[in-house]
């Protein structure tokens, strides 16, 4: 399904989940999970979660989605239909998941040459994308980049699409990592973004809900050593912007052409802008 941002403001958007807190407005505020936290502290929480969660990041991705976050994956990558010639910049992706994907996609196309640089706040993550990017022969054609999504470390105008899957939600400031991913973008560019949305069947929701507030906490009590960072992932899910939401602060950060595709009955939103 794809929807146009250009619909009405519906005041049911927000689904099963209506009775969600909503996220904090100030300024000097910020979501953590159901915690609103001093906004200079957020990134350094955040820092933590994924510095702890990096070296079993992926498997337990395949533990919580039952593998369906690869299909996913493919889903944006399919959306993004990267040709030969075009930069490409993949923010809060430091496993590598996105950009192997890009690159292999290329090559499959017979391009040899790629520029695919992935951007992640976080080293430790960047760490196990680089060692992943070794054992797969992917040393050519990916550059690593420490650097936050809401001050990006590059010019104006750089690339042809901006990815960001599965990391929009951690940010402190959603409108400016959406005002920076304007910015780097050439005229015409591309901007996707793969997030946990709201869940469409208000029972699916329900049953969807009551999984992920046990199950992640559980699995990362047996699997990484630390429910506490999984408990803050389930929750960060339930306070991000319903579909709607996104998509309208898409177009106050200048994009056009705005829509987005529900996928597993809104348990994620593919959503996608062009830089005109």
């Amino acid at each position: 399904m794809t929807s146009p941002a250009a619909t009405p403001p519906d005041p049911s958007a927000r689904g099963p989940h209506a009775s969600e807190p909503a996220a904090p407005e100030s300024a000097d505020r910020a979501s953590f999970g159901y915690r609103d936290v001093p906004a200079a502290e957020k990134a350094g929480m955040v820092a933590r979660v994924f510095e702890s969660v990096a070296p079993r990041y992926d498997l337990m991705n395949d533990l919580m989605s039952g593998g369906v976050h690869r299909l996913w994956k493919n889903a944006l990558v399919d959306l993004l239909n990267p040709r030969p010639g075009e930069r490409f910049l993949d923010v809060a992706g430091g496993t590598g998941d996105i950009a192997f994907r890009i690159v292999r996609r290329l090559a499959a196309r017979g391009e040899e040459r790629t520029d695919v640089t992935v951007c992640d706040i976080n080293p430790a993550m960047l760490a196990v994308g680089r060692d992943r990017a070794v054992d797969r022969g992917l040393v050519k054609g990916i550059t690593w980049t420490a650097g936050d999504a809401e001050a990006l470390p590059f010019p104006d105008r750089s690339f042809d699409a901006y990815t960001i899957a599965f990391g929009l939600r951690n940010v402190t400031d959603i409108d400016k990592a959406l005002r920076e991913a304007h910015r780097v973008l050439r005229p015409g560019g591309r901007f996707y973004c793969l997030e946990f949305s709201r869940v469409t069947s208000a029972p699916v929701g329900r049953v969807y809900d009551a999984y992920s507030s046990r199950a992640l906490p559980l699995l990362g009590r047996v699997i990484a050593r630390d429910p506490e960072s999984y408990r803050y992932l389930h929750e960060s899910i339930r306070r991000f912007p319903p579909q709607r939401e996104l998509a309208r602060r898409m177009g106050e950060a200048g994009f056009a052409n705005i829509a987005w595709r529900d996928m597993t009955l809104g348990v994620v939103a593919l959503h996608s802008g062009w830089r005109v």
